[in-house]
C-alpha cells in the first residue's frame, strides 16, 4: 500500500532519444543521451544539415497527485463505521500485557545428590 501511495504522488519525466526509427537512449529523471550522429550534426554548421537530422527527442512527464487526504464527510456511515472498526482494532494488537506470569516459579530445582566430578574422579589439575 505504501508503494501505491508513493507512485501515486511522485512526479516524474521520461526522456527518449530516437534516431530515425530506433530507440537509443531511454532516461528518467535525467536527459537522455545524444546518438553519435546527433553530436556530429550539432558540430557541423551548415543549416542544410540541421533541417535533415533524423534524431529526435521525446518527453513524457507524469505528475503526481497533490491531494491524499479523503475527508471523513465523504465517506457514507458504513464506510465510517468500518475505519473506525479497523483504527480501534488495530491499535489493541500493539498494547503491552503488564502481568509477567512465571509459571514455573513455584517449583525448586531438583537437589544435587551425588558430586559427579568426586564420584568419577575427573579433576582439572
Amino acid at each position: 500500500m505504501a508503494c501505491v501511495v508513493i507512485f501515486t504522488t511522485m512526479s516524474f519525466t521520461v526522456d527518449m532519444h530516437y534516431c530515425g526509427d530506433t530507440l537509443i537512449d531511454v532516461a528518467v529523471f535525467k536527459e537522455a543521451k545524444n546518438c553519435s550522429m546527433a553530436m556530429a550534426m550539432e558540430n557541423n554548421a551548415s543549416s542544410e544539415m540541421k533541417k535533415k537530422s533524423c534524431c529526435h527527442d521525446e518527453q513524457i512527464s507524469v505528475e503526481g497527485q497533490d491531494e491524499l487526504k479523503v475527508p471523513l464527510q465523504k465517506l457514507d456511515i458504513e464506510q465510517q463505521e468500518f475505519v473506525v472498526a479497523l483504527f480501534t482494532s488495530y491499535i489493541h494488537l500493539f498494547e503491552e500485557s503488564e502481568v509477567h506470569s512465571i509459571p514455573f516459579n513455584g517449583y525448586p530445582p531438583p537437589d544435587i545428590v551425588t558430586d559427579f566430578i568426586v564420584l568419577h574422579e575427573q579433576f582439572l589439575i
